[in-house]
């Protein structure tokens, strides 16, 4: 199935671009907006997933359940998600309901904002915060990206802290939403079998009137803090270990080395932790990745193992990072190119996977690459690729963090 890339670009900024094909049976539309954890004051930490969550809370047009039934009743999907980097609102469906879904996206993304919703809302997310406080990793994760990044924004999470949560008040929401949600700082993309010029007159119609605020990411040197630090969790039987060190970013043309070495390193069933860590029995899990940002990235390694084992793990796992540059093999990197392959020919299938993966590159780096270039890219790479990046960025741990038990 072949698609054609169309764009155009609003009086008011606001960007809009598409993925589309005669021969795709449903089709997708994304919002994107560039405001995320990092774009966030300490004090207002939390407060762009507090927006997705109020965008749903009703307009001047529609209450909240109105919202609800406009998409189920006509058998559309719609979701949304917050990141350090992006929140994004989404809608899918048959091609002929692609134009409702816009509508009531386009609704959402001027909501009501009203100070009862705020308050009700506040439970909500704090409730949500609570839930994620039972997740070990999560915690772990949470409190070292704080060491790691120090004042630093990147080092914000997502969800805030019941502190900033509860100190938030209806106004600066507002405030930030009035600045962060321009025209020209937001992307709608679409995906599928669709009319591009339809749909662009639609969006005029109802987006055309939105402000822009000329708007800017602020980009900080990145300030990485190293060294080792413990964080105690009541009533954990099992240890968790991370280690972190920075990486490519996604305007990199080495993203796509770094990701295939981080596969080979820890990619799951076949890769070189599992093999010595999980099918050893050593560890429950264990896995690595890399982290491509607007501007910056983070390579990551973690294992979770019986506190007995915790000494013996982190040493393999320090030794698997150095030794996997040594050991690489053609058949390593074929394994990873074909399981790419196999990942970008499922999510394309459907619009909604190609809107999601369009709607993140452009609000990332506004650089658009197809798909079938990307895979290119990655069928070409060698093992010299991957040396290359391993040695500009090696995988050798700048900070660790683990669960401290007593």
């Amino acid at each position: 199935m072949s698609f054609i890339f169309s764009e155009t670009i609003l009086d008011n900024g606001l960007r809009i671009a598409a993925e589309h094909s005669d021969s795709a049976v449903t089709a997708a539309i994304g919002f994107f907006v560039k405001a995320g954890a990092r774009d966030e004051t300490s004090k207002l930490m939390g407060v762009s997933h507090f927006l997705e969550h109020m965008m749903f809370k009703g307009t001047e047009s529609l209450s909240a359940e109105e919202v609800d039934l406009a998409f189920d009743d006509i058998g559309a999907e719609h979701n949304a998600f917050t990141s350090g980097e992006m929140t994004a609102y989404w809608g899918a469906g048959l091609p002929e309901v692609l134009g409702s879904i816009h509508g009531t996206l386009a609704d959402i993304l001027r909501p009501s904002l009203c100070q009862e919703d705020f308050d009700n809302e506040k439970k909500v997310i704090l409730e949500e915060i609570a839930m994620y406080d039972d997740q070990p990793f999560w915690v772990l994760y949470e409190s070292a990206m704080e060491q790691y990044y120090g004042d630093s924004p990147l080092g914000h999470r997502v969800l805030g802290t019941p502190e900033t949560i509860n100190n938030m008040k209806r106004d600066e929401l507002a405030g930030y939403f009035s600045d962060r949600y321009s025209a020209d700082n937001t992307t709608v993309v679409l995906a599928g079998k669709l009319d591009f010029d339809a749909m662009v007159e639609q969006i005029q119609a109802l987006c055309g009137g939105w402000e822009p605020t000329e708007v800017k990411r602020s980009y900080e040197k990145v300030i990485r803090n190293e060294g080792m630090f413990e964080k105690h969790i009541p009533d954990l039987q099992q240890h968790y270990h991370l280690m972190m060190m920075p990486s490519v970013s996604f305007q990199s043309e080495q993203k796509y080395a770094a990701s295939a070495l981080a596969a080979i390193l820890g990619g799951g069933d076949g890769s070189r932790l599992h093999w010595a860590l999980v099918d050893t029995g050593l560890a429950e899990a264990a896995a690595a990745s890399v982290d491509t940002n607007d501007q910056y990235g983070e390579q990551l390694t973690y294992a979770v193992c019986d506190p007995s084992n915790a000494q013996q793990v982190a040493e393999i796992m320090r030794d698997e990072m150095a030794n996997v540059v040594n050991t690489l093999v053609q058949e390593d990197l074929d394994k990873v190119i074909a399981k790419a392959g196999t990942s970008a020919a499922v999510s394309s299938e459907r619009p909604a996977g190609r809107m999601q993966r369009l709607g993140g590159m452009l609000t990332t780096s506004g650089e658009y690459v197809s798909l079938e270039n990307e895979l290119k890219t990655i069928e070409s790479l060698t093992i010299k690729d991957l040396q290359e990046v391993a040695e500009a960025f090696p995988w050798v741990p700048k900070f660790e963090t683990a669960t401290l038990h007593t």
